[in-house]
């Protein structure tokens, strides 16, 4: 190997008079080289790369061993410090060029084992080409960010604290490495902008090519990471780190966040395609919208003169890409930025005109998606949460709007339940005084009654499926009732209103008589199915049975035996109030307090 090398520096020498050097000149070299490295001497490599006397040899031939180099590091032997050695007066002493292009296709297309060893790698030694480069790094700046992130892109994120403790896969140690590639170029957009003459054209360019980089870190893996500040007692969570620091670099690189977030239409930055509606920046601009008002990174920095309304109004837009999501990591930043962006807001003050906007009708769609299908408790109790919250800042003809069109969309029971009883809850304040309002107490909260009052689909309707809806407009009807003196002493509206509720309770006998038949006459094929001791004793499931035109199939006998019996005794509460309701009304009628 050593005569090798000597024949190298004979060549070399002699190119030096003669003008040039050969291909196998550069294959001689190559061979020397790959024997010491594949023979684990890269000792006397190094020794030889470092030799002042050599200097003209490495330039022109160094960049050929880099590929070898960096295989023999992540194959984590024993001579890998030698070898990063080696790496780093190469990536000091060869073309920057040459060097970029060998190290963007080490980068490209890894092993997915060998991504985070090889990002932790190469990223010091990219950062010393590129600084090399001069004026010309910007392009180069941004090929580099975008290998690197690509690669990055393809390792899972850790999702609980255990996991980002764990680091199985290496992306806490990637982002880490990535977020100190970055300083050098920051510092010098943030030097370049502070001197007199201002930036060049490579200036804004490299800020074009951080922001990319930065916007593409909040949606991957920002926007997937818990993002808790601290993993344990012990330690902060290097991902919470990443976040800080990549919002830090934001308004470094002249980006206020303001801009970003509020006025993504700006031309300048239509044209570079960084504020475009596309999925993926909107993604972006959620994840830094949740990182500046959930979790407060750098809002400090924030200005004040931004009212509470119009930041909610900006934010519901992503709030709005956030819950239309099924991943859980989205629906629980949704959630919080939405809870967060609405405590600013004071209690009864939005107004109805906001409603007119899409997101302000599609946010509370998808809540109801996930308070009636999503399997995560959790969620679900948070999605309750941020609707009462939302409710009571709207404003009072908000509200009105706002119950009306959850009555005839929400398509779910429960949830019409809910808002009846917000209803019952703003008829009870409108008559307190000091607090009256024509929306809840005049003759605007009548065609709100009718269309609560009411079953859309009569007779059919199904009372088992529907109770929360029939339950709370029973106990609605019953306090009006209760409180009908201060109808009459308020409003006009009491004849009205006692149609409303007469028709109401006729239908409701009507579709109780009809259902506890039907569920009656199944309790009667149960017992008499309960006869057939064959069946019992083979353990096999009754006949599949129908509730109401749907499916309850494999069921104990014993299972659907109690969903009749829950039906029967469902049917029953509800008569009762009914009886009750009447009851008042006729003492009503005995007193001549009623009309």
């Amino acid at each position: 190997m050593a005569d090798q090398l000597q024949d190298v520096i004979q060549r070399w020498r002699k190119a030096v008079v003669e003008d040039g050097l050969r291909p196998e000149d550069h294959e001689l070299f190559q061979n020397a080289g790959l024997a010491y490295i594949n023979q684990g001497d890269t000792t006397q490599l190094l020794d030889f790369i470092q030799d002042e006397k050599n200097q003209g040899i490495v330039e022109s031939m160094g960049c050929g061993l880099l590929a070898s180099l960096v295989a023999e590091v992540l194959k984590k032997k024993k001579s890998t410090s030698t070898c990063q050695a080696v790496i780093t007066h190469l990536a000091e002493t060869c073309s920057p060029m040459e060097l970029m292009l060998i190290f963007l296709g080490q980068v490209d297309d890894l092993h997915p084992d060998l991504i985070a060893d090889t990002i932790e790698l190469m990223v010091p030694h990219l950062q010393t080409v590129l600084l090399r480069l001069g004026e010309e790094k910007a392009p180069w700046v941004g090929l580099a960010l975008a290998a690197l992130q690509k690669q990055l892109s393809r390792l899972p994120v850790p999702y609980t604290k255990e996991q980002e403790v764990e680091d199985a896969y290496g992306l806490c140690r990637c982002c880490s490495a990535l977020a100190r590639f970055m300083e050098p170029f920051v510092e010098e957009v943030k030097r370049r902008d502070n001197s007199e003459d201002g930036g060049t054209a490579s200036d804004n360019q490299l800020k074009t090519e951080l922001l990319k980089f930065c916007m593409g870190s909040l949606r991957e893996p920002l926007l997937q990471a818990q993002l808790d500040q601290a993993i344990d007692i012990h330690k902060q969570s290097p991902l919470w780190h990443f976040a800080t620091d990549i919002l830090a670099t934001l308004p470094a690189i002249q980006e206020p966040l303001p801009g970003l977030l509020f006025y993504k239409a700006l031309k300048k930055r239509e044209e570079s395609g960084l504020l475009t509606d596309s999925t993926e920046a909107q993604e972006s601009r959620a994840c830094l919208a949740y990182l500046l008002f959930v979790q407060l990174i750098t809002i400090e920095s924030f200005p004040a003169v931004f009212s509470p309304v119009f930041v909610l109004q900006c934010n519901m837009e992503y709030i709005d890409l956030l819950l239309s999501r099924k991943e859980e990591s989205f629906l629980l930043k949704g959630l919080e930025l939405y809870t967060k962006s609405l405590e600013r807001v004071e209690d009864n003050s939005l107004p109805v005109e906001l409603q007119d906007l899409k997101s302000f009708y599609s946010v509370p769609q998808h809540l109801v998606q996930i308070l009636t299908v999503c399997p995560i408790q959790r969620l679900r109790e948070r999605g309750f949460k941020v609707l009462q919250l939302f409710i009571d800042k709207l404003g009072p003809e908000a509200k009105h709007k706002f119950f009306r069109c959850m009555i005839k969309t929400s398509c779910h029971a429960g949830v019409e339940g809910y808002i009846i009883k917000n209803i019952k809850n703003q008829i009870e304040l409108s008559l307190k005084p000091g607090h009256e309002n024509e929306w809840f107490m005049g003759t605007q909260v009548l065609p709100l009654l009718r269309l609560v009052l009411c079953f859309p689909r009569g007779p059919e309707t199904d009372l088992l499926n529907s109770m929360d809806r029939v339950m709370e407009s029973l106990n609605l009807l019953r306090y009006l009732h209760m409180r009908d003196m201060d109808w009459q002493q308020t409003s006009s509206i009491w004849p009205e209103l006692f149609k409303i509720k007469e028709d109401y309770l006729k239908m409701l006998r009507v579709c109780l008589a009809l259902s506890r038949a039907y569920y009656a006459g199944q309790v009667k094929n149960m017992r008499e199915d309960k006869k057939i001791q064959a069946q019992e004793a083979r353990g096999a499931l009754v006949q599949t049975m129908t509730v109401k035109n749907k499916m309850v199939s494999d069921m104990t006998p014993e299972m659907q035996y109690q969903v009749l019996q829950c039906a029967l005794v469902t049917f029953d509460l509800m008569e009762s109030l009914v009886i009750h309701i009447e009851e008042i009304s006729e003492e009503k009628v005995r007193t001549g307090t009623a009309v």
